[in-house]
């Protein structure tokens, strides 16, 4: 879970929005599937959190944008560090040379696949 963001939301919300941009509330609730009330209320606590930021649609002054803010940005990397330490550690103390091994070839054949 990202520091102090709900894990329904910031789990999912803030990797969305930094992979996809800027989005509409909807459109990052169909992204998400979820209900766009359900991503409405989702969107306000991560605004009040300022780890997302909302700007006018530039085509459609009816819409707005809500993108990741320079603290979501951080907060976001600093979990992801935090998971790789976490999977590094993990992988280091509990499997055998041979089992490292045929991680890493695996990881390599899914990074080919991911790639097509």
């Amino acid at each position: 879970m990202v520091r102090g963001v709900p894990a329904a939301h910031g789990r999912r919300d803030l990797p969305a929005l930094d992979r996809n941009g800027a989005m509409t509330t909807s459109d990052l609730a169909a992204d998400q599937r979820v209900r766009p009330q359900s991503m409405a209320r989702a969107v306000g606590l991560l605004m009040e959190q300022n780890l997302i930021t909302r700007r006018a649609h530039p085509t459609d002054g009816r819409k707005s944008l809500v993108e990741l803010s320079d603290a979501g940005r951080a907060a976001l990397e600093a979990e992801r560090g935090r998971r790789a330490g976490w999977l590094a550690h993990a992988i280091e103390a509990e499997l055998t040379d041979e089992e490292r091994s045929l991680l890493a070839r695996s990881a390599a054949l899914l990074e080919r696949l991911a790639t097509r």
